[in-house]
């Protein structure tokens, strides 16, 4: 039953792909770092020859879109989250509010293949970091994950307890006092430190719904 939904929510978000205008791919440049992500995957298609597909995103556009190019030429337009058809299978992309949280490619069979950053985006930069140096960067990771839980344990009882003051909530379920009632400048910390860690697993594209919960309060 779950995938049967997950299929028809899947060609939902298909039919919102839109045919590209052919225009030109713009080479990515350090300007950018903040302000957009450019990833590549390598396909071969029908006629047995490989054609390198990319997909830009531009946080600060006006519309909330995601485009396909292929082999340079604009090829698709699509609303995020998007799903882009593609040979043996489709390109999956959605976005958080501290950066991506998925760009994946994903075969007819499932198998879930993460594309390629550009060299040069924020994304490439700090991937080729973990390339180089596996450990401290393992280490890193670690760390993001252990802020984020801390965050999510420490934030939760405080946002329900906030939560509950609503007057119509109260009425309904009554008051709720957290057990945890930390001051203003170490919530604050928190919330600077819980970002840079969701910044920190968004450039490695790493998304689980437990350990992001917090990340994506802000999202929905």
């Amino acid at each position: 039953m779950f995938r049967q939904f997950r299929r028809w929510q899947s060609q939902k978000i298909v039919h919102k792909v839109q045919r590209g205008d052919g225009h030109l791919l713009e080479p990515y440049h350090l300007k950018h770092l903040f302000s957009r992500s450019l990833f590549y995957a390598k396909l071969r298609e029908d006629d047995d020859i490989v054609h390198i597909y990319a997909v830009n995103v531009n946080y600060f556009s006006e519309e909330s879109t995601t485009e396909l190019y292929r082999d340079g030429k604009h090829w698709a337009t699509s609303e995020l989250p998007a799903i882009f058809p593609v040979p043996g299978g489709m390109i999956e992309v959605a976005t958080s509010t501290y950066g991506l949280k998925r760009m994946h490619y994903v075969t007819h069979e499932g198998t879930e293949h993460p594309l390629a950053p550009d060299p040069l985006s924020t994304e490439g930069l700090r991937m080729r970091f973990d390339a180089r140096f596996p450990g401290v960067s393992a280490i890193v990771g670690k760390i993001a994950i252990v802020v984020l839980l801390v965050s999510l344990l420490l934030g939760l009882p405080q946002l329900a307890a906030t939560i509950s003051q609503i007057s119509f909530i109260a009425d309904l379920v009554g008051t709720f006092e957290s057990p945890v009632a930390l001051p203003n400048w170490l919530n604050r910390t928190l919330l600077v430190s819980g970002a840079l860690a969701a910044v920190e697993r968004a450039l490695m594209l790493r998304s689980h719904w437990l350990i992001d919960m917090e990340t994506s309060w802000w999202d929905t």
